[in-house]
């Protein structure tokens, strides 16, 4: 039985692996993941976990669920060695081990791109996890809480001063949101005011969102401006230590709440850790129809797709153009990948990836977005209810259609649920001091009745 190999549970690895089972036969081949994390995020429903209006559970696709075929490994490749044939494994706990395999793919995804500024590490939290989704709301909502008990100064400032770091989508669209949800929170707290909240976006660059023109990604900077938001263009973070930011621009101020939304690095094991071919920039050197390899020097048995693919865009009138690394492409190549390779088993025919773009859809906050086709370019509410048509239909499996559509429709009718959770990230702390308290408690109850 022919073992095939995929290392990352994303988007391309999960529908590489759903598509396998549907075209092989059982005994035709058995098919493993390897992937840290027991589920598939839909990371486009991330910025709306941050609001509240996307449950984070219904933006995680179990695999074991849906992959009833599939061998899941909880895991993290750290080297790939295609000469042996072999990957290397470390699991939770435990020793690293080797798997062997028959044909690999290469599916691991990039993680979050991060630079040596002084306090970064320390403060910051990334957004492209649903745990960081759901403790950027959390705290969002903790510092309302405690910002109402204060009187107007610098610490009430600081609890509602939030700071994005990157001008990509993702960066945009969880800005967005969480302004929506700070400006709703207002309601609810009469202690605070529009006046009291402080959002900054901070982007390197001259323009944010660049997958959609000039004009369009200038709207959407008066639009967040409208809002209330500082938009800091062509600013660089300078250091953010204990929650003191410095910006390029000479601005200062102190923040509760930074995220860092700032790009994308190559996955560590295929930048730094396999003997398969990479790019300059760290990236798989990706045929047309996915194999790793070049026209002339293909690797047998190895395919790759996803963020860590420098797939030729096929559909781009630029020569030499790569694949912008997002959903739509990941999905669209983790299914070919799936027929190209049991094409390559049954001796078929193994097709060039080719995918022609449509449009960019971006959420700003309830009620708010942008779409852009070309020269096609819609603005505003029309916009927001395409974002949230095109993603109920791009999330896999109908139960995760229904269950999202179910919390936008009960959102529609009572508003969004504004409950915090954050204890949850550390669940023993009540436990531990009740059990101080009892133990404080004994002691006196001792000491007097010895006195």
């Amino acid at each position: 039985m022919r073992e095939i190999l995929i290392v990352g549970g994303g988007y391309a690895g999960f529908y590489t692996a759903w598509g396998l089972e549907k075209t092989l036969c059982e005994d035709e081949a058995r098919i493993t993941v390897v992937d840290p994390r027991p589920y598939m995020t839909y990371q486009p429903f991330l910025p709306e976990v941050t609001a509240g209006s996307v449950e984070a559970r219904h933006a995680a696709v179990s695999l074991r669920r849906h992959l009833r075929r599939t061998r899941l490994i909880a895991g993290s490749a750290v080297e790939i060695r295609h000469a042996d044939r072999s990957v290397t494994v470390r699991p939770a706990s435990g020793a690293d081990y080797q798997l062997s395999y028959d044909t690999l793919v290469v599916t691991a995804g990039a993680v979050t791109r991060t630079f040596p500024i002084p306090g970064l590490a320390q403060e910051a939290i990334g957004l492209k996890h649903v745990e960081e989704a759901v403790a950027i709301r959390d705290r969002l909502m903790t510092a309302f809480d405690q910002a109402a008990s204060l009187p107007p100064g610098a610490e009430r400032r600081r609890l509602l001063t939030v700071t994005f770091v990157g001008g990509g989508f993702s960066g945009v669209e969880g800005f967005g949101e969480l302004l929506s949800l700070a400006t709703a929170l207002l309601k609810s707290y009469r202690e605070l005011s529009m006046d009291d909240l402080s959002f900054h976006l901070v982007e390197a660059r001259g323009r944010i969102l660049p997958e959609v023109g000039d004009g369009p990604g200038a709207w959407v900077v008066r639009s967040l401006e409208r809002r209330g938001a500082r938009v800091h263009l062509n600013t660089q973070l300078v250091s953010a230590e204990d929650g003191h930011v410095v910006l390029s621009d000479g601005e200062e101020f102190d923040s509760a709440l930074i995220v860092w939304t700032a790009g994308n690095a190559s996955n560590p094991v295929v930048h730094n850790h396999t003997d398969l071919p990479v790019d300059e920039r760290g990236l798989l050197v990706v045929r047309p129809d996915l194999r790793v390899g070049t026209a002339d020097e293909p690797v047998p048995d190895v395919w790759a797709a996803g963020d860590d693919a420098a797939v030729p865009d096929l559909a781009s009138p630029v020569p030499g153009a790569r694949t912008v690394p997002n959903a739509q492409h990941a999905v669209r190549q983790g299914k070919r990948l799936a027929k190209n390779i049991a094409a390559d088993l049954h001796g078929g025919r193994v097709r060039d990836y080719r995918h022609s773009s449509l449009g960019v859809v971006a959420t700003l906050g309830l009620g708010r977005g942008i779409f852009q086709y070309k020269r096609l370019v819609i603005k505003g509410l029309p916009a927001w209810l395409m974002h949230r048509g095109y993603h109920v239909l791009a999330v896999p499996t109908w139960e995760r259609k229904i269950r999202v559509l179910a919390v936008w429709l009960t959102a529609a009718l009572f508003g969004r649920d504004l409950v915090s959770l954050a204890s949850v990230q550390h669940p023993r702390d009540a436990f531990v001091a009740g059990g101080a308290q009892q133990e404080s408690g004994g002691r006196e109850a001792s000491d007097r009745t010895a006195a």
